[in-house]
């Protein structure tokens, strides 16, 4: 059995960069798509890409991705519990 409480998953290559979205960003997100954040997609707080961000019900993470076709994909999600 492989031993997987040590590994920190947030610096593996395949992992992409996880960022907390501050409030007047989260504001410019929900008016320029004209959503609310129930319609955004979910992540849990115990996720391990962001396990130690210190993140609470609500706040809001962006996610970028690098891409084939593009320089990077971005995609938001919305932390539950």
């Amino acid at each position: 059995m492989v031993e997987t409480k040590n590994i920190d998953y947030t610096k593996h290559v395949l992992t992409p960069k996880h960022i907390k979205m501050d409030e007047k960003e989260i504001e410019e997100l929900l008016s320029k798509y004209n959503i609310s954040k129930k319609q955004l997609p979910r992540i849990l707080r115990e996720d391990p890409a962001i396990a130690e961000m210190d993140l609470k019900k609500g706040d809001i993470i962006k996610i970028i991705r690098k891409s084939e076709t593009t320089k990077e994909a971005i995609y938001y999600r919305v932390v539950i519990d």
